[in-house]
């Protein structure tokens, strides 16, 4: 399993342009954001080649780089963007190495941390693409391997190829459809990276409720909830803000009552 000192991480989708179409309006803004993450203790920061069309990875290499120890830069393939707003999915083995090696040289390093598929491309054999991520690892131009939007099926078949290391899900306190991943991450030693982590929870009663009762505010109480849930859990929320950030990385020190 890979090891994450910190368990509340980064999703550095938010710094990118409109619609996740090129580099943020606010440069330094978004280099503060960065930075302050790490002074934080943040352990994990995500990113994809599609945020920014590869610009999210350039900022975060020109933010961070060289990188502290400790700290894992994860970065995703498989999804296309055709023009600003279309996101479309790609897992061509070709494709595959292509990427891999584009986001090497933006993110300035010899090996990437976690390279994870975006999304399973039902048009492409299963078994190619994890074949191919076994082929990058095995060539030393990745280290470990994730994958994201499957369900246990898909990750038994993946862990028949090449080791998992993280799953990354949609998954929050009001969308628990991937339960059933949860549990068999646990059961595996393998990271669960939640993505959308607040979305809407900070509406539902019950988190505004408790939110109140510890003097604290709902996206809090919803991060804390999912390191509640279970220890292989990280949530990766994503801010264009300084003080947002602060505020979701001192969920971590949030000890919730459990909520139903």
């Amino acid at each position: 399993m890979i090891k994450i000192d910190f368990r509340i991480g980064y999703g550095a989708l938010p710094l990118t342009g409109q619609d996740a179409w090129g580099p943020p309006s606010d440069r330094e803004g978004a280099i503060k954001v960065l930075r302050r993450a790490v002074d934080l203790g943040v352990a994990l920061i995500d990113t994809a080649d599609s945020y920014g069309l590869g610009a999210n990875e350039e900022l975060i290499a020109e933010a961070l780089h060289p990188y502290p120890d400790g700290l894992l830069i994860a970065t995703k393939t498989g999804r296309t963007r055709p023009s600003p707003g279309e996101w479309g999915v790609l897992g061509r083995p070709d494709y595959v190495k292509q990427q891999a090696e584009l986001s090497r040289r933006r993110l300035r390093v010899d090996r990437i941390d976690l390279f994870q598929l975006h999304r399973v491309d039902p048009s492409v054999p299963f078994e190619d693409q994890i074949g191919c991520l076994r082929e990058l690892r095995d060539a030393g131009v990745i280290n470990h391997i994730g994958l994201s939007e499957v369900d246990v099926e898909q990750l038994e078949r993946a862990r028949s190829i090449v080791e998992i290391a993280s799953v990354q899900n949609r998954y929050n306190y009001l969308d628990r459809r991937h339960d059933n991943v949860i549990d068999y991450c646990e059961r595996h030693g393998i990271a669960f990276l939640p993505w959308r982590p607040i979305d809407e929870t900070f509406r539902d009663y019950r988190i505004k409720q408790a939110a109140k009762d510890l003097s604290a505010t709902p996206a809090q109480v919803a991060l804390a909830w999912l390191l509640q849930r279970s220890p292989v859990v990280t949530p990766i929320p994503g801010t264009s803000s300084v003080e947002h950030l602060v505020e979701n990385c001192a969920a971590a020190l949030l000890e919730p009552p459990l909520l139903d």
